[in-house]
């Protein structure tokens, strides 16, 4: 479990940034920075060890708490709370209190879904052998999907950031979280566009269309598949083949994690299979 919490820590930092914690707490506004210091938003992910193998995950946003309790191998609970309503925006009074419990149930449901789309990524042995082959939706023949393609790639993130959303996604969600991960225009990357991705994803079963709506959403495997294809491309192959060409390493850093020392190990390790295969880095 603690390289769960790693990873998700990792992500939040990284590819799990501010706007996939909105998604998954369900809200669509930064929380707002107040005057006084003891009062100031929490947008984080932390890691506490209060007591010996006793392991507490927390994602703070503003008034939003998820938390994980772990003991060793085992898993104790996991939990969301609300320290003010005020922030699932669905009323404040008793009577309100079953919409609150859902919200919250919602929220915890998502990051459980996240938990594991991180711990049990994977992609089938002949996946990247199909991907690229056209395939059809209904009687619409489209093309296949290139992960060496930039667009593709974004497509494809774009659908992982969506995946929690309970109530799944239109075109036009599609397209604005492609055009706000990468900055792009509406000249740059139109809803055309983003439609005809939509459509090459769910000829691959990566993404679902909701039964009699024009809304969609990301199956918990897909989620996996997405997951472990970026993860493979962006996080082994490209920075393996980049470290290969050099070969002689800088000054290593002061601090050396785990990853690190797996890429020093695979860069050598290349280096030597590239000379036997004959190939020139």
């Amino acid at each position: 479990m603690d390289n769960v919490f790693g990873a998700i820590t990792e992500r939040t930092r990284g590819a799990l940034d501010v706007e996939r914690l909105k998604t998954i707490f369900g809200t669509k506004a930064r929380p707002r920075r107040r005057k006084t210091k003891s009062s100031s938003p929490r947008l984080a992910a932390v890691i506490e060890r209060p007591a010996y193998d006793l392991t507490i995950f927390k994602v703070h946003f503003g008034n939003l708490t998820l938390k994980a309790y772990t003991k060793g191998e085992h898993v104790l609970r996991f939990e969301a709370i609300c320290h003010n309503t005020a922030d699932l925006r669905c009323g404040r009074v008793i009577e309100r209190f079953p919409e609150i419990v859902v919200r919250l149930k919602e929220m915890l449901e998502r990051f459980l879904d996240a938990c594991d789309c991180i711990d049990a990524s994977f992609i089938p042995d002949d996946t990247l052998d199909q991907l690229p082959v056209a395939a059809h939706v209904g009687k619409t023949r489209v093309g296949g999907i290139d992960i060496n393609k930039e667009r593709l790639r974004e497509a494809l993130g774009a659908a992982v950031a969506l995946a929690p959303s309970p109530d799944g996604f239109t075109v036009a969600d599609f397209t604005a979280r492609v055009q706000s991960m990468t900055g792009k225009t509406d000249s740059e990357y139109s809803i055309r566009q983003g439609a005809y991705d939509l459509k090459k994803l769910r000829a691959k079963n990566l993404v679902m269309k909701i039964d009699k709506s024009h809304r969609y959403q990301v199956p918990l495997d897909a989620a996996r598949s997405i997951t472990a294809l970026l993860a493979l491309r962006d996080r082994v192959i490209k920075p393996i083949l980049a470290g290969v060409r050099s070969p002689r390493q800088g000054r290593p850093p002061r601090h050396l994690t785990a990853v690190d020392r797996d890429y020093e190990k695979l860069r050598l390790d290349m280096q030597s299979l590239f000379e036997h295969l004959g190939i020139a880095a």
